[in-house]
């Protein structure tokens, strides 16, 4: 897989009202049978979201899953590590955040930066990103198998030429300059480093494999993400749990 070869725009054609329906009807379903995952105690569902600066996370998270009530729901949003968890190995606040039974969490950023914005500015050598690949994997396969959790892995598909115009809007736009931040002009420079290290996270990473979703238009990158959610949560054996008392037996 090579995602400079991959197109991030949406399919020729597509018309924009005609998938905003669609992607409206799918939350829906999403937020009904996210309840029966919540009541069953059965299922729990990982969703990491990964993706240059500006690609959507943010957008995905509130789009897709605003809805689910919050008490079904978890967001986490991996940023520099504390002081207390540089003490620790990398993946030690990760694996606490893994969720429980019933539960939907979502990784804004994950454990994935620690093998792409360290690699990319070389603060960890070759045999660190090998040894930090074994572990995420070993990680995700153990909540996979001993959790019943299914992990779903997007990456938001962003052209380059689409970022200069999305970070230039925050600077234009009195009401985007909230989300300005000089940091990420500056890791634009090292676009190419980024496109190869996620190059060699696709290739090397175990089961699931990666979903690439053309981000370029805010809709069909909605749309997509949903579309695969809700995929995920149908193939899922839910069913409220039945009646189980002595007064009342099942």
């Amino acid at each position: 897989m090579d995602i400079k070869k991959i197109s991030s725009k949406p399919p020729e054609g597509a018309k924009k009202k005609e998938f905003k329906k669609k992607f409206e009807k799918m939350v829906e379903r999403i937020t009904e049978l996210q309840n029966i995952l919540y009541a069953q105690e059965k299922h729990s569902l990982l969703v990491v979201l990964q993706g240059m600066d500006s690609s959507g996370k943010d957008g995905v998270t509130r789009k897709v899953f605003g809805p689910i009530p919050a008490y079904a729901i978890n967001l986490k949003s991996f940023k520099k590590p504390t002081d207390e968890e540089f003490a620790h190995d990398f993946l030690w606040r990760v694996h606490k955040e893994m969720p429980a039974k019933g539960m939907i969490q979502i990784f804004n950023r994950s454990h994935y930066e620690d093998i792409l914005i360290q690699r990319v500015h070389k603060w960890i050598d070759k045999e660190r990103v090998d040894a930090r690949i074994d572990a995420i994997n070993a990680l995700e396969k153990l909540v996979q198998v001993d959790n019943n959790t299914t992990i779903l892995k997007f990456y938001l598909h962003l052209s380059y030429e689409r970022q200069g115009e999305k970070l230039q809007e925050r600077l234009d736009i009195p009401e985007k300059n909230w989300k300005h931040n000089d940091g990420d002009w500056k890791e634009r420079e090292h676009w190419d480093a980024y496109m190869d290290c996620y190059n060699d996270v696709f290739k090397r990473c175990d089961k699931p494999e990666w979903h690439i979703i053309p981000a370029d238009e805010q809709w069909y990158r909605n749309y997509c993400v949903a579309k695969i959610v809700l995929e995920t949560l149908e193939s899922m054996d839910l069913k409220f749990p039945t009646l189980e008392s002595e007064l009342f037996p099942a």
